[in-house]
């Protein structure tokens, strides 16, 4: 299981896990990968079950990065316990995750054949996700109103300054 070495606090609170990710979120080792499409944690365990499968489809062949690691303990109190009397122990480890962030990433194995070892890794994860290849890795799936805006008002411009030069 992945966790930690080292901690400096034993014991975190939950927290928020709002907004997109901008931090790995494009393609660096790979030429294909795992992207997560809507917001959600990841445990340890589930880390570890994809990681199985999909070496276990490739036969080991190529190569496979896990570009998650669960630093965030999530602490919780035994079962039938009455309340009170501090905060549980920790219990598991988990990684936020919000939507953009790259799960994991394949390279060195044929596209279809990487195709299916990632299905088969995203039947794992407890949030959304879609495959993504090198070619549409910078496409990004919201196109919210705001940039379809931006864009309409930036074509208006230029059709603008063209009909006045």
């Amino acid at each position: 299981m992945l966790m930690p070495k080292r901690t400096k606090w034993r014991k975190q609170q939950k927290g928020r896990n709002r907004g997109k990710s901008f931090r790995a979120n494009k393609i660096e080792f790979g030429d294909i990968a795992i992207k997560a499409v809507s917001a959600g944690r990841i445990d340890s365990r589930q880390i570890e079950a994809s990681r199985i499968t999909m070496t276990r489809k490739i036969n080991r062949s190529g190569k496979t990065w896990i570009r998650v690691f669960p630093d965030k303990p999530i602490t919780a109190k035994p079962l039938e316990t009455r309340m009170g009397k501090g905060k549980g122990a920790v219990e598991k480890w988990v990684m936020n995750i919000k939507p953009g962030r790259i799960i994991f990433e394949m390279a060195g194995v044929d596209e279809k054949l990487a195709r299916e070892a990632l299905t088969l890794a995203c039947h794992k994860l407890p949030f959304k996700t879609k495959i993504i290849t090198l070619k549409d890795s910078n496409e990004l799936y919201w196109y919210s109103r705001e940039k379809r805006t931006r864009v309409a008002r930036d074509v208006k411009r230029e059709k603008v300054r063209a009909f006045y030069s």
